[in-house]
């Protein structure tokens, strides 16, 4: 699928100056990426990215950006035929122990899915979030591959260089 619109992110005040890295879901892994992968997750709300940045305890400081995407090839979860196909579900995809998997195995379910998707061509997927008080209309856009041109075009809107200044 194509994906073009806005995009959000509540990033961790350390790596608000490098919004377009990817580093700290390649330094650490997340749900949807191994270690070692660099990943941007982006949600389609602002609301949804300040869950996704803080499902843990009390809000916390936060950097909120945005940005222009129009990107292709991205894998839709709420297929559940393409899931199946792909040998995945959606209570795996919800499931809260890939954390505990990742320690245990080196990989959890989850990323081993997205290695594969990868693998395939796809720069990204659009999936639910899974973040407390979400609900099936909260959607996020993890990204793989993402430049500053099409098909893989993520643009950050800092008209004014703000983040520059910090």
């Amino acid at each position: 699928m194509l994906f073009r619109g806005k995009l959000y992110r509540a990033l961790n005040p350390v790596y608000a100056r490098e919004p377009l890295s990817g580093r700290g879901a390649q330094l650490y892994g997340g749900r949807f990426n191994p270690k070692g992968v660099p990943a941007l997750y982006a949600s389609l709300s602002v609301m949804t990215a300040l869950r996704e940045a803080n499902q843990v305890g009390n809000l916390q400081p936060t950097t909120l950006v945005s940005y222009d995407a129009d990107i292709d090839d991205i894998f839709d979860c709420r297929d559940g035929m393409a899931l199946q196909a792909e040998g995945m579900d959606d209570a795996a995809l919800a499931s809260g122990t890939w954390r505990d998997q990742m320690k245990a195995t080196g990989e959890a379910r989850t990323q081993a899915f997205a290695r594969k998707l990868i693998a395939s061509g796809y720069r990204g997927l659009l999936v639910r979030s899974f973040a407390s008080g979400a609900n099936e209309i909260d959607l996020n856009l993890v990204l793989w591959t993402w430049s500053d041109a099409p098909p893989s075009r993520l643009i950050l809107i800092d008209d004014e260089n703000r983040l520059q200044q910090t």
